[in-house]
């Protein structure tokens, strides 16, 4: 597990928003805590409000959870990549495209935790498998050098900014605040 905090120069500036959401503690119970809370959101939102959006051009709540699965995907893919050494320059993605072409509003609000549920435990099994040394590891992805304990970070602290918002802007106008 990472055993300290990312410090800058270990990822791109625009990711501290990210980094600075993780609360101190064991990396992996964060993770799982984090797995928790979102297993409670189909409980208190029907598919109809899991398409609601606070404001035009705003995502979905389905469309949210869809996006953190995919990003989770694509965080933890370059974790693998560069815990391995791999030093070949990862590229960025493009999330709204993402969001266009993934269909969340056609599927269930429960089908799309389900995979959220997936693809964590994967990032778990990942995290746990990496020793000192590949924590230590740093590669390029989006142009910009990152460390692989950086990355762990930014997979934990993207799943917060995303549930806040949830919590803040969503779930208050549905009456479940």
């Amino acid at each position: 597990m990472p055993h300290n905090r990312p410090q800058p120069g270990q990822y791109a500036a625009f990711y501290e928003k990210y980094i600075a959401l993780v609360p101190d503690g064991d990396y992996q119970t964060i993770l799982e805590n984090q797995l928790q809370l979102w297993r409670q959101l189909p409980g208190s939102l029907t598919d109809k409000q899991s398409d609601f959006r606070y404001a035009p051009g705003k995502w979905s709540v389905k469309e949210i959870v869809g996006h953190v699965s995919d990003a989770e995907r694509v965080f933890s893919y370059r974790l693998l990549r560069i815990a391995r050494g791999d030093q070949t320059p990862l590229p960025g993605f493009e999330q709204d495209e993402y969001i266009r072409t993934a269909n969340s509003s056609g599927r269930s609000l429960a089908s799309l935790l389900e995979e959220f549920e997936s693809v964590r435990r994967a990032t778990i099994t990942l995290v746990r498998s990496l020793d000192d040394k590949a924590w230590l590891q740093r590669g390029v992805a989006s142009d910009k050098e990152v460390s692989a304990t950086a990355l762990a970070f930014i997979i934990a602290g993207h799943e917060r900014h995303h549930w806040v918002t949830l919590q803040e802007r969503y779930l208050p106008v549905l009456g479940k605040a």
